[in-house]
Order: structure tokens, then sequence, then C-alpha cells
């Protein structure tokens, strides 16, 4: 159809190589670099994660470093989560919000010291935010991007594949914890964690000279688990109920619409960025929530571009954010940003791109 011409703004992963090789077909463009989306059979792609084990490029999940003596200060300014009893060696879920309590990412942060984090962030420039922010604090942090890059091992086999190289030891990981090691020279920490509900690991590789190398060591070890290339799945994580900044958030989205309240601790200091209103909101309660949509018919939804209605009568109630055909139900399914006063069992029309089709509001996860 077209392709994407190189740039110097547009930044290849470690891995692109690699992901060549595979035979990947398709990217998007994601934190300014090309991130696969598919290999040319999605449907097996996806049979892979659900009943085996599948190696994705997640390089796009960029790094934001905080070092330095009010490196924990500036974490818990930037993150509405109480941070205060996190320990070296794990990892916290944190939605990041602006002044007015607004979703603006949603990363993992890393505490690999006292001195030392990473948010391993979603798609959005939080590097100069967080640089912004501690510079109006007057914090003694610097802020940065290091050498760090992502590669998940994902699906019900990914301990066998990552116990087989780095040792037994990973089972022993609690999920978002991870340790620092070398596998074959090459430095990576390696953490429980990954998008998707099917179970994994995120391999973060400290030299991105090594990508290649780091790809084929586990692509070989995998090879007993048939291990095949991948991507973060459309299909899967709709059907889980995986959010996605950015896809199923927009411009006045804050946590408490998209079920990520629970990870809002509203006693964090009040020089918490944004906290002040996110109290005020969760007082007064979220004018929208998140629910699932099953679509009645229809030929099978694939990804699109931007949102559609979704109305309640003749009164427009929300948006489906994100739709696709599920292998597992056979059924077209999405995620509906609705009003709260849109409740699970009731029927709607979505107005797709083709038609207006009826639908019912669901609970999700769907599986």
């Amino acid at each position: 159809m077209f392709g994407i011409s190189p740039s110097a703004r547009l930044r290849p992963s470690p891995f692109y190589e690699a992901t060549l090789h595979e035979g990947v077909t398709t990217f998007t463009v994601y934190n300014h670099m090309l991130m696969p989306t598919s290999y040319g059979h999605p449907e097996d792609e996806y049979w892979r994660l659900i009943n085996g084990v599948s190696q994705w490029d997640v390089a796009v999940e960029r790094q934001v470093q905080l070092r330095g003596p009010d490196a924990a200060r500036l974490a818990q300014i930037l993150a509405p989560r109480d941070l205060s009893r996190q320990v070296a060696g794990q990892g916290k879920y944190v939605p990041l919000c602006n002044h007015r309590g607004v979703l603006i990412n949603d990363p993992i942060c890393l505490k690999l010291a006292d001195d030392l984090f990473w948010l391993s962030i979603a798609d959005s420039n939080i590097w100069f935010w967080a640089g912004a922010i501690a510079a109006e604090r007057g914090l003694d942090v610097e802020v940065s991007e290091p050498d760090v890059s992502p590669m998940a091992i994902q699906g019900p086999k990914a301990a066998e594949v990552v116990a087989h190289v780095c040792g037994d030891w990973v089972r022993e990981l609690k999920y978002f914890w991870f340790r620092e090691t070398e596998i074959d020279g090459i430095p990576v920490v390696v953490q429980r964690s990954g998008w998707s509900k099917q179970g994994g690991f995120e391999i973060y590789l400290r030299d991105g000279s090594k990508g290649s190398k780091l790809w084929d060591i586990f692509r070989e070890a995998g090879r007993s688990w048939d291990i095949g290339p991948g991507n973060p799945n459309w299909c899967e994580r709709i059907e889980s109920g995986l959010v996605s900044y950015g896809g199923d958030t927009d411009e006045t989205t804050n946590p408490f619409e998209v079920r990520m309240g629970k990870y809002v601790d509203l006693d964090v200091p009040d020089d918490t960025v944004g906290i002040a209103a996110l109290r005020r909101i969760a007082a007064e309660g979220p004018k929208r929530h998140l629910l699932g949509v099953v679509i009645d018919g229809g030929a099978p939804l694939a990804p699109a571009f931007g949102w559609q209605t979704i109305a309640r009568g003749d009164r427009r109630v929300g948006d489906l954010t994100n739709g696709v055909f599920s292998y597992r139900l056979k059924k077209n399914i999405g995620f509906a940003l609705v009003s709260a006063d849109c409740g699970i069992g009731e029927r709607v029309d979505v107005h797709l791109k083709d038609a207006v089709h009826p639908g019912t509001l669901t609970d999700i996860p769907f599986v």
C-alpha cells in the first residue's frame, strides 16, 4: 500500500534487523520509533500468544531515567500512587496525570536503587515533562534516556523459554519484580511483566549494539517450544481488558474513567502533580466509565483510525475507542467509553464506518 521513509526523527529499534529477518510486514509509529504490528499471519500470531510463546520487539517502550539524590522524590511528585514502600527490584504500575488530573501516560516505574528509577513509558514525551517538573521544583536529579530497550517473551510457555536462558530463578519473580543480570555477556534486566494476560517477561537490553544477538539467543532457546515473532496483540488485549493509553483515552480522560482508580492513592503528598484534581474527581465521581460492547453482526472489525460514536436512542452516550473481531468469541467486540449512567446489559447503537450496528454493553474482560 505504502512505505515509511527513513528519517533521523524516526528511530529504529536495536531489534529492527532481527524483525526484518523474521519477516515483519507492518509497523506502526510509537514514541517516534517503529513498532512491528504483524508478520503477515495475524491469526497465527494470536494463537501463538494464547497457546505457546511469542517474541516481541517492544523497544518503543522507551525509558525515562531519574538519577540522583532527589530521584525518589521526583518519582513520587510525578506519580499519584504511593511509592514510599517501593524497594529496589520492584516495579509499580503508575498512572501519570497532568495538573487537571488527565491521564498523560501509564508507565511501569522500576526502582533500581534509592537514587535510580526508570519509567517504562507508553506513547508520549514524558522525558520532557519530567525534566521540566524537576527543574521547576529545584530538584537534584538528572532526567535522561538510558540505553535500554525492552524485548518481550509472552505466552503460557514463556517461563520455560526464559528459564532455559536465564535459570529457574525467573520462575520465582513476582509480577512487576525484576533482577539485573547478564546473558552471554549482555547486560539486561529481566522483569515478569508484559502487555498481555497470557503471562511472560520483558528483557530490558542495556546495550543497544547487542539487539540482534539477544533476539537470536531467545529465538534459538525457544525452538523446543515453537517460539515465533509477534507483537502486542490487538485482539488479545481487548479480549483481556487491557487499556491502551492514547488508544482508549483522550485529552480529557482521567484514571477513574478507565479502571485505573485502584492505582491512585489519594493520600500521597500534596505536591504530587494532579493530586488535588484527582481528589476532586474521586469525590464527585467520574462522568464516564469504560465498559465492553458486543456488536451484533457485521463484517469482522479490524483496527481503524479514530473513535466511533455510540448512541442510546437519539442521544450520543460515548465512543467505541477500539474494536476487533475476537478469534475466541467469534464476535465483534470493543471498548465503550460511555456516560456513567450507561449500564451493563443495555442496548446501544454503534456507528461504524459502513453502517449503524446494534450492540450490548458488557463488563470487561471479555474472556
